[in-house]
């Protein structure tokens, strides 16, 4: 008894708990520490595809690192070339990386060598569409207001006699405010990029045939359509009821966007307007 009372007493200076019967306690077993696992960094090397000059040296990117992250670390050492304008790619003349690539999963040692393009300057795709369809609405206004330079200074901003002709001015406006109010809240759009460059190229065809149209439409000495109301209104109700232009559709991938989205294709309203206005 006077055993135990002292090996009691003994626990006790010790700081640990008696068990049962006054017995000690066992010890706890020594948890080990688990090694932590070294973790592999890539090291990046990115070259011009055109000259292989060493644009940057990336040290310690991690292995889950995706080409997107790569970018945004090339732009802080070359502010100049911003992620939409990168195509990076494996070969020179290959093909451009996915900007959800990740690093560890490319078929590339722990020192990786990415090729270097510059994809020139970049718009938004909402900016691509509003110019598109602005164009064609303030184009065709100026033909129908008849301003000046356009017919001849008698004819400046004089108005027509057929009522067929402000009806297509009401039917072309309609139809681009329409698609600039669906591309301002109804389309969704990714955050992909054309080359600016391209914007001339689209404008070109748009602005060009919305001119044309509306030159012989609102021209002075236009007459009304050979078959007269009915085929006006033949018209019109193929514009009311046909076939929506602009339907929403997917862009394929190409390296300037990076991915797809939803947009509206441009059109100009060819359907109805040679049979609306076309002069007999």
């Amino acid at each position: 008894m006077d055993i135990s009372l002292s090996l009691v007493a003994r626990e006790a200076s010790q700081g640990l708990s008696p068990g049962l019967n006054g017995f000690p306690r066992p010890a706890p077993p020594k948890t080990t520490k688990k090694p932590k696992k070294a973790v592999l960094f890539f090291e990046v090397e990115i070259l011009d595809a055109k000259t292989r000059e060493k644009l940057c040296f990336l040290d310690k990117v991690e292995p889950q690192a995706t080409i997107a992250e790569i970018k945004s670390l090339f732009t802080k050492t070359h502010p100049q070339w911003y992620p939409a304008r990168q195509s990076l790619r494996l070969d020179p003349k290959g093909k451009s990386l996915k900007d959800e690539d990740v690093l560890q999963k490319l078929p590339v040692g722990t020192t990786a060598t990415l090729y270097f393009r510059d994809l020139g300057a970049q718009i938004s795709w909402v900016t691509v569409f509003l110019t598109e369809y602005a164009g064609p609405l303030f184009i065709y206004l100026l033909f129908y207001f008849r301003v000046p330079f356009i017919y001849g200074h008698k004819y400046d901003f004089t108005s027509s006699r057929h009522t067929v002709v402000h009806l297509a001015c009401t039917c072309h406006s309609l139809h681009y405010v329409k698609r600039l109010l669906e591309t301002l809240f109804v389309h969704r759009f990714s955050h992909g990029t054309m080359p600016l460059r391209n914007i001339f190229k689209n404008c070109t065809y748009y602005w060009g045939f919305a001119a044309w149209m509306a030159y012989y439409i609102n021209h002075p000495l236009y007459t009304p359509p050979t078959y007269g109301a009915q085929q006006v209104k033949l018209a019109l109700a193929i514009f009311v009821l046909g076939p929506r232009p602009g339907r929403s559709r997917t862009l394929p991938r190409t390296p300037s966007r990076g991915s797809s989205c939803w947009c509206p294709v441009p059109t100009i309203p060819t359907r109805w307007g040679p049979g609306l206005a076309l002069p007999s």
